[in-house]
């Protein structure tokens, strides 16, 4: 199994000095939110997308993909009922998908709670359709390129547009695409789920599940607060769990370094332990 980390951690960090850190710390891969890098990737050159990869290669790191798709520019919204909106936002998913590729990234991780949330005076079915056809419609490119597009579950608090395993395979399924899959979030599913590592098993079992996102349920890395992993980490080598685990925390308290390094340390510790036991 592999860990990697994301970078928005690192506030104000060049993205090779976050490749060098990660990779000095025993990190396998970098999880990157575009809007770290520029406000649209539309301004990223040929050039500079080259200069990335080639520093992550450098340093013998992964760059796994991209989330917190469209935090930035502002106005972007999957399912709006203004088809202008959604065909501007269907314009930069596609934006992304040729980012992602050219960086040599493989997935794209969809959050972006405020993008989605179904607003009062909107029927939600309406929504969610609305949704489906902008998967559908990126996806013929994301197919193209050679990535994988993943619907993340997210806290009720943040949006009310898809909160738990069975919603995003609901998605998933109904969209029915091979590059559209979905994604898990500790911190979401200890919130939303009333079963953690059964969500866990349904998700992986379900053959749609291709990332996970490790954080405490208070928004600290693994092993800074009371959510226990070595349960997740256990369930998820159990069900032949394949992905990357990436540390993705909304609490950047106390540096970079100390969360980094803590987080890895704990979670390499608790794989250790499990295969000792095997």
């Amino acid at each position: 199994m592999k860990i990697a980390i994301c970078n928005e951690l690192f506030q104000g960090w060049p993205i090779d000095r976050v490749f060098r850190y990660a990779a000095q710390l025993g990190y396998d891969g970098v999880e990157i939110a575009p809007y770290t890098l520029a406000e649209s990737v539309l301004g990223l050159s040929a050039k500079r997308r080259k200069e990335i990869r080639q520093a992550a290669e450098a340093n013998e790191i992964e760059i796994v993909g991209l989330h917190w798709l469209l935090a930035k520019p502002e106005g972007l919204y999957i399912n709006h009922p203004d088809e202008i909106i959604r065909i501007q936002t269907q314009e930069y998913i596609e934006a992304l998908i040729h980012f992602c590729a050219d960086i040599g990234g493989r997935l794209l991780l969809h959050g972006s709670p405020h993008q989605r949330t179904v607003k009062e005076g909107w029927k939600f079915e309406d929504s969610w359709d609305y949704a489906k056809e902008t998967f559908k419609i990126c996806l013929k490119l994301a197919q193209k390129r050679k990535v994988i597009y993943c619907i993340e579950p997210l806290l009720k608090e943040n949006t009310n547009f898809v909160n738990t395993v069975d919603e995003a395979l609901r998605l998933v399924k109904e969209v029915n695409h091979p590059c559209f899959k979905m994604m898990f979030d500790c911190r979401n599913a200890c919130a939303e789920e009333k079963k953690v590592l059964e969500a866990l098993v349904h998700a992986v079992t379900s053959g749609h599940l291709r990332h996970i996102h490790v954080n405490d349920a208070n928004g600290m890395g693994p092993g800074f607060g009371k959510t226990k992993f070595l349960p997740i980490l256990k369930t998820l080598i159990e069900n032949n769990y394949r992905g990357y685990v990436s540390v993705e925390v909304s609490q950047f308290d106390p540096d970079p370094q100390t969360v980094a390094s803590g987080s890895l340390g704990y979670l390499k510790g608790i794989l250790e332990s499990l295969n000792k036991k095997k």
